[in-house]
């Protein structure tokens, strides 16, 4: 018994080793969630969209005929159903810097015999995003993982279009995780305005405005 107990003290200290080492080097390199990982991210219970997922969708406040950018759309827990809701005259761009990543996404599309998905395989702040393009924007949990955050932003900011909303979502289980004074000091360096919060200190949602005549 005894001998378990220090087995599982010592994983609980090396994953706690590991979510620092890997936190600190993500400030000089880009070290996004391994594609291995991809089932954590979005365990594939029932093919279903999570409570999760809805409730983020419900604070984007999406129509038809939106265009959206997932900054960092992972394996597409959220490219998939906001595609659905723009609908055939949206369109939602899925940005991630892992060629695995999109592949998933893609699958996942052809599933669902979705068409309005664009793939763009790029880190954020590369400058590879067109200006005053987006109507929204998500960036869940995925702040933490860019060296430049600052210029990240600033592209960000330039894509969208007046009047647009970023949302960003920050959970303290993430390595990464960034307080709410980080991510609206770095937006609001950028020109955000914060519009919304929903959560509390460990986990929580934040959506920023770019200001009309921005």
């Amino acid at each position: 018994m005894i001998s378990l107990l220090y087995i599982l003290i010592t994983l609980l200290a090396l994953v706690i080793i590991i979510s620092i080492a890997w936190r600190f080097a993500s400030r000089r390199y880009e070290i996004p969630c391994p594609v291995w990982m991809k089932g954590l991210l979005d365990p594939p219970f029932s093919g279903k969209t999570s409570a999760r997922t809805q409730n983020t969708i419900r604070h984007l406040d999406l129509r038809p005929g939106m265009t959206v950018l997932d900054a960092g759309c992972g394996p597409g827990r959220l490219t998939i159903p906001v595609a659905h809701m723009v609908g055939p005259d949206g369109e939602v761009t899925a940005m991630d810097i892992q060629e695995g990543m999109l592949k998933e996404v893609q699958k996942r599309a052809q599933a669902t015999n979705l068409t309005n998905i664009r793939f763009l395989e790029a880190g954020i702040g590369e400058g590879r995003l067109e200006r005053d393009r987006f109507d929204r924007a998500v960036l869940i949990t995925v702040i933490g993982e860019i060296p430049d955050r600052k210029g990240a932003l600033s592209e960000i900011f330039s894509a969208m279009r007046a009047g647009g909303i970023l949302l960003v979502e920050e959970t303290i289980r993430d390595p990464h995780f960034q307080t709410r004074s980080t991510v609206t000091g770095l937006a609001g360096a950028a020109g955000f305005v914060e519009k919304e919060f929903f959560g509390n200190y460990f986990s929580y949602t934040l959506t920023l405005e770019k200001p009309s005549g921005a």
